[in-house]
């Protein structure tokens, strides 16, 4: 066994001694080139290899500033998608209350939903100020990168594909988007053949058969 082992010390010494051969000899042959280059093309290799560390060192400092804005800019991304949810539920409140039988064109339902609009109306004014806008919806051409098509609703009056109501409101924050609109299009009434017309065919079908 230790004879066994001796080698296997020996067989590992000499493969470290012929990589450190081979690394040797490489950099002989560096060496060898550098020394066969004239002054004017070391100077222009110099050059080379400083423009190029020079380069990657403008590509870091580019990627590291791009970082330290976007975590400046849009650092609050997560917190102001959570805190949609706040404006959601109220909206929903409000409708539950408007709903409510027991509450309909009453005086208490009437400052109930005023100081919900007022709650609703400061929210938007804070989103506003950290450059959080709702998306413009309503009689709106439907942008896929903006809306998100939930229902398709017959109207003659309007183009197809026109957002004809909003289910949940959207929002961006600066050029990204926080959330899109849920909505409902526009679409053209199918056409219904007139029940005579139906009669019609289905007596003259009747006649062929017999």
């Amino acid at each position: 066994m230790e004879k066994e082992e001796s080698k296997n010390e020996s067989d590992q010494e000499k493969e470290v001694e012929g990589v450190k051969e081979n690394n040797s000899e490489i950099e002989k042959k560096k060496a060898e080139e550098e020394k066969e280059l004239l002054p004017e093309e070391k100077i222009e290799s110099l050059k080379d290899k400083l423009t190029r560390t020079f380069a990657e060192m403008e590509n870091q400092r580019r990627r590291f500033e791009k970082e330290k804005d976007d975590a400046f800019e849009y650092g609050g991304f997560a917190f102001a998608k959570e805190a949609l949810n706040l404006l959601d539920n109220l909206e929903r409140s409000k409708i539950s209350l408007e709903n409510d039988e027991n509450l309909k064109n009453t005086n208490v339902l009437e400052k109930v939903i005023e100081h919900f609009n007022i709650i609703n109306k400061d929210m938007l004014s804070i989103f506003k100020k950290n450059n959080i806008e709702p998306i413009k919806s309503i009689n709106e051409k439907l942008d896929p990168n903006l809306h998100q098509a939930m229902l398709e609703i017959e109207d003659d009056d309007k183009e197809p594909g026109t957002i004809v109501q909003e289910i949940q409101k959207g929002f961006m924050m600066k050029d990204r988007l926080l959330r899109p609109s849920l909505v409902s299009v526009s679409k053209k009434k199918t056409e219904e053949e007139p029940k005579d017309n139906e009669k019609d065919k289905e007596n003259e079908e009747k006649k062929e058969k017999n």
